[in-house]
């Protein structure tokens, strides 16, 4: 474990990945074996095997106190998934679900973000957007701007406290950086005290780690990534920053806890969006998580679990 210094940046250095990690892995690696690709299969049966527990990743856990409330924004109507605090709420949360901005949905991630709530004191409000390629780009980063928007009008209103902190995973990651940069460029606002950036895809045309995956990562492999990216960005220039941040001029945005596992294709994305932002004057920490795959911190064990911990804890430390 690496300190530079307070407040600036905290780096996890990897030594080993832990004998129960391994096991896990190849008994993933043997799950995924027979499951179609979904650029085989397509979008809506990718979805449908989801919703009915058949990918991966199991069947949906559904928290008793979520529930979902519409709003109407510039984008038009959005939908949220609302996870309460048991009790007074010290803010609110901006949660962006991934799934590569063709998958997924709030109501995906119920458990980890009751637990987010219950470790925090935080309100989570997970929105809905819409997806590629049906709702190409620049749709699903146009409804993630008009939910931050709003809730930085009317979540005190709403849900009683005010938006605090934005996170996601993967594309919700992508998503959440690109947000807290059209929030800052196009409002002038920055009302985000810290960021959970989650194993996030910031580079589109492909950094290093993401071009030599290869068929053979968990979760993720290259042609999965391209087929993803061409789904959500289609003909646009991927060097945009506002399709690929990691271009953006990141000078005032919020402190930021990096995530990724050690053999995530996205794992270079984490580590130069990492350097990128803390280059920028920014407040910046990295986790690097030994033998981690994409989504680790997904499924209810013992290693995910304690990514989501010291998330809780970045969360506690940094706004208070």
């Amino acid at each position: 474990m690496t300190q530079y210094g307070p407040g600036k940046a905290h780096v996890d250095v990897p030594t080993e990945t832990p004998a129960e990690v391994l096991a896990f892995n190849k008994a993933l690696g043997l799950a995924s074996l027979h499951l179609p690709k979904i650029y085989e299969v397509g979008p809506e049966a990718a979805r449908q095997a989801r919703e009915q527990g058949k990918s991966v990743f199991g069947a949906l856990v559904y928290s008793d106190r979520a529930f979902e409330k519409a709003v109407e924004t510039s984008s038009g109507t959005l939908r949220f998934r609302v996870i309460p605090t048991a009790g007074p709420p010290r803010g609110v949360f901006l949660h962006i679900h991934g799934g590569g901005w063709v998958l997924g949905g709030a109501h995906h991630h119920d458990p980890m973000l009751e637990r987010l709530a219950d470790a925090t004191g935080l309100v989570v409000v997970s929105t809905y957007y819409r997806l590629a390629p049906e709702n190409p780009y620049p749709a699903g980063p146009d409804d993630c701007e008009a939910a931050a928007l709003w809730l930085q009008q009317n979540a005190r209103q709403a849900f009683g406290a005010e938006l605090v902190a934005i996170g996601g995973e993967s594309a919700g990651a992508h998503l959440a950086a690109v947000t807290c940069l059209r929030l800052r460029d196009r409002h002038g606002l920055n009302p985000f005290g810290a960021a959970l950036l989650t194993y996030g895809a910031y580079d589109l045309r492909g950094t290093p780690s993401v071009l030599e995956a290869g068929e053979e990562t968990l979760i993720l492999t290259t042609a999965v990534i391209r087929w993803f990216t061409e789904q959500f960005a289609g003909s646009h220039d991927l060097q945009d920053p506002d399709i690929s941040p990691i271009f953006a001029d990141l000078e005032g945005l919020p402190p930021v806890l990096f995530t990724v596992g050690t053999i995530d294709p996205l794992y270079d994305d984490s580590l130069f969006m990492f350097n990128r932002w803390r280059k920028a004057g920014n407040r910046a920490e990295l986790v690097l998580w030994p033998g981690g795959i994409h989504a680790f911190d997904y499924f209810d064990n013992q290693y995910g679990r304690a990514a989501r911990d010291w998330m809780h804890g970045y969360l506690n430390r940094t706004l208070s």
